[in-house]
Order: structure tokens, then sequence, then C-alpha cells
């Protein structure tokens, strides 16, 4: 009633705002809608059903350990954008089966390729009321439909992974062993090739010049974020307890958000560094889990978007340009880019740079060793010398 209202009054139902700190034109919603929809929220009458009955999960509702990621704030699941009602409940079965075990990235992710999918039955399939009324001839539908009419992303692999999924533990909920046999194993794109990007030297000291006038702890954060090398997730759960002394030597435990627990030894510098950011929270907030905390919850570590949008702002603001003069394109784990290739410039062998960067294989290391040109250069150039001139006598 009020957007039509405000349609009749000639009032516009969203308008444009532009972002400058990523250089980008959001839809924003007016005020007064988002207002009203409070409003009505408060209304609302409490829903007493089991919470996986509802079309909208509230996590903290459930009485068993959710594994998200504390960087992120993450509430609530919603099923609505499923639009088949028995798709929707069909797929709330599993998720909540998935939501006791799997890592909450990996839940959204089943989210979205199901929504996805949802949206694409109801174009083209309408009377599909239910996941066990697949048969092959609709996966290869979507297939095409993904290649042809879908464009939010480079390559769908992950997201037909986690479609399928979905749709084989729905079989085995209701003992239809046939929705096993939906995908076949060519249906599914070749891996996307990995493109890491680093930062020069120069690019890194330029941007440092910069986060070393931001608030302080955020500072701290971030330099600790580059001397570790770590993923950004665990710099921001560094626990209060860290850090250890053995051998007359610092070490660090890091409690990776995705992977296991390591230690790895660091140096003086690095662990005083460490202690200064500890000593700030603690007059600060007394007591807490993490070093680097919210400041209108300390039971809760900085949030990622918080360190994106400082950073993406003060780039714009401060002009921050890469070495080819354009605007610095930040991510933070460029920086863990280059701790590893820096590492394969100081001829660490593999092992120790999966021990440092906390893999557990070194499977991902030789992303590594693609160093620069230059380097290359500089590093054969007196072999090079030296065959030149074996030739030149010949």
């Amino acid at each position: 009633m009020l957007k039509g209202w405000m349609l009749e009054k000639g009032y516009a139902l969203s308008s444009k705002k532009y972002r400058p700190a990523y250089d980008k034109v959001g839809i924003e919603t007016p005020n007064i809608v988002k207002h009203m929809k409070k409003f009505l929220k408060f209304l609302e009458e409490e829903d007493d059903r089991d919470e996986q009955e509802k079309d909208i999960w509230t996590l903290k509702n459930f009485d068993f350990p959710i594994h998200g990621n504390p960087i992120k704030n993450t509430e609530t699941l919603n099923f609505t954008g499923i639009v088949q009602p028995d798709i929707r409940e069909e797929v709330k079965k599993v998720i909540f089966m998935h939501l006791k075990y799997a890592p909450l990235g990996t839940i959204h992710s089943e989210m979205i390729a199901v929504k996805r999918f949802s949206k694409f039955l109801k174009q083209k399939y309408p009377n599909i009321k239910s996941l066990q009324d697949l048969e092959r001839m609709h996966i290869e539908e979507y297939l095409i439909y993904l290649k042809t009419e879908v464009h939010e992303r480079k390559n769908y692999r992950s997201d037909l992974y986690a479609l399928r999924r979905v749709i084989e533990d729905v079989g085995n909920l209701y003992e239809r062993q046939c929705m096993s046999e939906l995908f076949l194993s060519n249906d599914f794109p070749s891996t996307p090739r990995h493109v890491f990007k680093f930062y020069s030297d120069a690019e890194i000291k330029r941007l440092n010049e910069h986060i070393f006038k931001m608030d302080e702890q955020v500072c701290r954060a971030l330099i600790i974020h580059q001397l570790l090398g770590t993923r950004i997730s665990d710099t921001l759960t560094l626990k209060t307890d860290c850090l250890s002394m053995r051998n007359n030597r610092y070490f660090i435990r890091i409690d990776q958000v995705k992977s296991v627990t390591y230690e790895k030894s660091i140096s003086e510098e690095v662990a005083q560094l460490i202690m200064k950011a500890i000593d700030y929270t603690k007059e600060r907030y007394g007591e807490t889990t993490y070093i680097f905390v919210k400041k209108d919850d300390p039971t809760k570590p900085y949030q990622y978007s918080m360190i994106q949008n400082q950073i993406m702002k003060m780039i714009r603001q401060e002009g921050i340009r890469d070495d080819n003069g354009e605007f610095l394109k930040f991510g933070t784990h460029i920086f863990r880019h280059c701790y590893g290739k820096k590492l394969t410039e100081m001829h660490v062998d593999d092992w120790m740079i999966a021990k440092l960067l906390g893999h557990t294989s070194i499977y991902s290391v030789h992303h590594y060793r693609k160093i620069g040109n230059k380097l290359m250069a500089d590093e054969t150039r007196a072999a090079r010398e030296k065959m030149d001139n074996f030739l030149k006598r010949k």
C-alpha cells in the first residue's frame, strides 16, 4: 500500500547512490520504505514453529554449533528465493542436515546454486514442482541456459557441484537413487585458471604510507596481516593467547578458519607488535577472546567489510595508484600472494613454504613460483652471458 501511494504521489521506489570507495553506482531503497519494513517486522506475531519449518532461519536459534566465519556477520538463511514450495521444503531438509557439519560458506554456495536453478525451472519448466521430478534432459537444458543466458560469473563449476550435492542428498533422503545419475562427469567446466595477483614493492610502499595514518589498531591489523602472510580471516581472529616462547624464540598459533591450526616462529619485532595490539584491546575492553575486536561488540572480531571499506575509501580519497597509474585494486588476499612470492624469491623449498602458509600440502605452492620476468632475468644473466661467450668462441 505504501509503494502504491508513493507511485501515485510521484515518489521513486528506488534511487541511485554513488559509492566513491568502489567507484560504482548502487541502488538504494528510500528511507520511508526501510522504516515501514522495520515497523511491520516489529508488529509481526512471534513464530512458535521449529526453526527449520520457517522460510527464514535465524541461525542463533539452533541448538548446535554453526561453522560460520567470525569476520562475516551472517545471522539468517533465507529460502524465499526458492519459488517452488515443494522444492523449498526438500532443500530445507538437506540444508538442515548440511548445516550440522559443513562450513557456512559451503551452505551459501548451495543456496545460491539452488535459487538460480529454481529461477530456471520457473521460466522453462513451470510444471516441475519437486526435485524428484527431474530428468536428465532438464539438467542438459540448464547447462545450455548457463552458457547462453546467465552472465553473472565466468565459470559455473563450483555452482554446479553445489547443486549436485543438494539434488543427490534429496535423492538419498527420499530413497530416489536415480537422482545420483542426473549429472555426468563432463557436465562440469574445467577448473578456471587461477591468476595470482601481486603488488610490486613500490605499490606496497605507497599503500603502507597511508595505512600508517589510519586508526592505530586497524593499522596494526593490516601490518601484522602482511608480516604473517595469513588469510584475512585468520589475522582478524587471532586470539589474545596466540603467542608463546620456546628456546628464546617467539611462536604464534594461528587457528585457521578454513583449515587446520598451526604454529610458526616469528621475529621479536612482529611479536612486540602483536603484544602492543593485545595491550590496546585489554586496556579498552578488558579480557577478550580476539585481539582485534568490534567497538560495539568486543565478543566479536573485526568484520571484513569494515576493513575493506576503510581501505577502498582511503585509496580513492588519497589517490593511491598502481605502477600503471590506475587506482590501486585492493584485496587483502593479495598480501598473502606477495608473502608466498617473497618466499620463492628467497629460494625456500616447497614444503617449508606450505608450512609457513598453513597449507596441508604443496599443491598450491607452484602458483607462487611464477616469479616476475625481471627476477628471472637477473638470476639467469650470469648463466646466459657464459653461454653467449661459449657460442662466440665456437
